[in-house]
């Protein structure tokens, strides 16, 4: 019986496919784990806030809930892998960094457009800054792992 790494050919002989690379192995694993707290924690506060509170702030928890969704999605491709999955884990991971900052400069400079903080506010400090330290380190892990991919 073939094994996850060989594929039947019409003629009964088999053929090396491409393994499929996990991004969740090793130091991936902790990514993986970090970024589906994140998803959680994120997706749940939102949710509530965008329910009970969406007069208050509503920009602020916009952009909650779309962090949430960026977070789950990485989680997604890093527990997916393969090449495609990583290329667009890495994207995320970009367009993470850039709302990191983005936002995190914005709530500095113009404190009135966010009445309550956003999981991005302030570089992330309400969450001891892991919101610019992980899309860095995303970035990098998915980066090595495309140097690792096997031929």
């Amino acid at each position: 019986m073939p094994d996850s790494t060989t594929a039947s050919a019409a003629d009964g002989t088999t053929a090396a496919a491409p393994a499929k690379h996990s991004l969740g192995t090793g130091p991936g694993r902790l990514l993986v784990a970090l970024y589906g707290i994140f998803t959680v924690a994120a997706a749940s506060r939102s949710l509530y806030q965008l329910i009970a509170q969406l007069d208050r702030a509503p920009l602020a928890y916009s952009l909650s809930a779309l962090s949430a969704v960026v977070y789950g999605f990485i989680t997604f491709s890093l527990v997916r892998g393969g090449e495609g999955a990583r290329r667009a884990a890495f994207a995320c991971c970009a367009l993470e960094l850039l709302g990191v900052l983005g936002i995190g400069t914005w709530t500095l400079l113009d404190r009135s457009a966010f009445p309550d903080a956003t999981v991005w506010s302030d570089y992330g400090m309400g969450y001891l800054f892991i919101p610019v330290i992980l899309p860095v380190t995303g970035l990098m892990w998915l980066r090595r792992a495309r140097t690792e991919q096997p031929a």
